[in-house]
């Protein structure tokens, strides 16, 4: 687990001198390096998205039950997705669209969503019957303005800019949006996922499965073989997000903190929703946006509110990928956290989401520019990333 892929028991994973992002990060670095085509990863709440931006490649996470999770671990069941990395967007398309991976079901998955509905789903999106995606004129993009921290790189921050306008001029709409919740996202990730894992693991207790602590008899008395065996089995940082979601599962913390950070994950998934053209299929009624609740900067389309959007833009993560040296040995771990603010809101709200390798001025070395759709219009999200991903490719 972790942001830079550092606490492997097999050592950390270099990107040269820099971080190779995490966890996924081994996948990102044997793309970049061209040692494979295509890599699997796991996204639950940027795993695949956060390497991609580091390491210079193409990362995606789909929407919530389309690619099957058989023989994954769990970490966190309500988040854990599986993802695809590559020097490229077509290849990504290929594979999921072309040779239509998208309407495979797997029983074996139970999270994987069912033919049925993925018939249904796909019934109103784009993409999936094999007509070609058109280009970006008329595709109408959504700056999120909260997306605007004060941690964001001032580098990261001229490069979004510069980004978004370089759509503007080749036919695309780019208009400012609002996700209000947005703050809240990150702070309910870090609630809800080490919950979920610290269930997920209990198993691994050294006597049914997991690592047994060497000397440790099976007779030990006052918990000796439990505790040795479940400090031996796992890293710092996973011990880190077990106690922490031990905890916020606990009957006294449960109300303050695993039920409310539930509550924001469902107004995460409102403001999606919200902002965007199509209409969740998951979702009987779609709801709009109370006027009172808009910021003064979002301009009103018409007297019913503000305008609708395609896809959301905004940078893969806050910073640069930082130098290896200066992630590890336990160094930086609330600064690791807040590398997830960008990723996290789409995994809360199920959303899939593609990073692209995106310039930077003065910087030979790209970030990353994230692309986040409504659920299921991963068809076309693939099509209009590829033709975004040349674009910024022709800037460099």
């Amino acid at each position: 687990m972790g942001s830079h892929s550092t606490h492997s028991s097999h050592g950390a994973v270099a990107n040269g001198v820099y971080s190779a992002g995490g966890s996924s990060g081994g996948s990102a670095v044997a793309v970049a390096n061209g040692e494979v085509d295509l890599a699997l990863g796991t996204d639950t709440g940027g795993s695949v998205r956060l390497p991609a931006a580091y390491c210079g490649v193409v990362g995606y996470k789909p929407s919530y039950g389309m690619l099957s999770r058989y023989g994954v671990v769990p970490y966190a069941n309500s988040l854990d997705t599986v993802g695809l990395l590559a020097r490229g967007v077509k290849g990504i398309r290929e594979m999921v669209v072309g040779r239509g991976l998208w309407s495979e079901w797997d029983r074996r998955d139970p999270t994987s969503l069912s033919a049925e509905a993925r018939r249904r789903c796909a019934e109103k999106r784009e993409g999936y019957a094999g007509e070609k995606i058109k280009g970006l004129e008329g595709v109408r993009f959504g700056l999120p303005l909260e997306y605007n921290i004060e941690e964001l790189e001032p580098r990261i921050r001229d490069a979004w800019a510069a980004a978004a306008a370089r759509l503007d001029e080749m036919g695309a709409k780019v208009v400012p949006v609002s996700l209000p919740t947005t703050r809240h996202a990150l702070s309910a990730y870090y609630v809800i996922a080490p919950a979920e894992a610290s269930s997920n693991l209990a198993k691994y207790d050294g006597i049914r499965y997991g690592t047994r602590a060497e000397g440790e008899s099976d007779a030990a008395e006052g918990g000796v073989l439990y505790a040795a065996s479940r400090g031996q089995g796992f890293g710092e940082e996973v011990k880190r997000r077990i106690l922490l979601g031990s905890y916020t599962l606990s009957s006294e913390a449960m109300d303050n903190y695993f039920l409310k950070a539930q509550a924001v994950r469902r107004l995460v998934r409102r403001d999606f929703d919200r902002v965007f053209r199509l209409d969740n299929p998951l979702q009987d009624e779609q709801e709009t946006f109370d006027l009172s609740e808009m910021s003064d900067d979002i301009p009103m389309e018409s007297k019913l509110g503000p305008a609708e959007v395609d896809f959301l833009l905004c940078p893969t993560a806050p910073t640069m990928a930082p130098k290896l040296e200066d992630v590890t040995g336990g160094r930086g771990v609330l600064d690791a956290y807040m590398n997830d603010v960008f990723t996290v809101p789409a995994s809360l709200a199920g959303l899939p989401a593609v990073s692209v390798p995106m310039p930077v001025e003065g910087e030979e070395r790209t970030a990353g520019l994230q692309l986040i759709g409504q659920y299921w219009d991963d068809a076309r999200l693939l099509g209009v990333a590829e033709a975004v991903s040349s674009i910024l490719e022709g800037t460099r």
